[in-house]
């Protein structure tokens, strides 16, 4: 299969039983039908326990953002376990 945007092959990759296509040229990602129904299905899953929700909170340090922290740091952006998804 093609990139829809720059005409390379897209690769594919498996993440937590979901398939995700993704261009190693313009770093699209491309999904099919069903499949972000999965990863949104599995974000409810993830934070629907409050431990999950609490030890991201710590471990994606969500509280080291102030309100001028992207003015100090511009290009630094918050992590979550959606980068295990998308970690191309």
């Amino acid at each position: 299969m093609k990139c829809p945007n720059c005409n390379e092959t897209l690769l594919m990759s498996e993440k937590h039983g979901v398939e995700i296509d993704y261009c190693p040229n313009c770093r699209g990602i491309w999904l099919d039908r069903g499949e972000l129904d999965k990863i949104i299905e599995h974000s409810a899953d993830h934070y629907s326990r409050k431990d999950n929700y609490e030890s991201d909170y710590k471990k994606y340090g969500y509280n080291d953002y102030d309100k001028d922290y992207y003015k100090r740091h511009p290009h630094k952006k918050k992590k979550s376990f959606l980068n295990d998804f998308f970690d191309f």
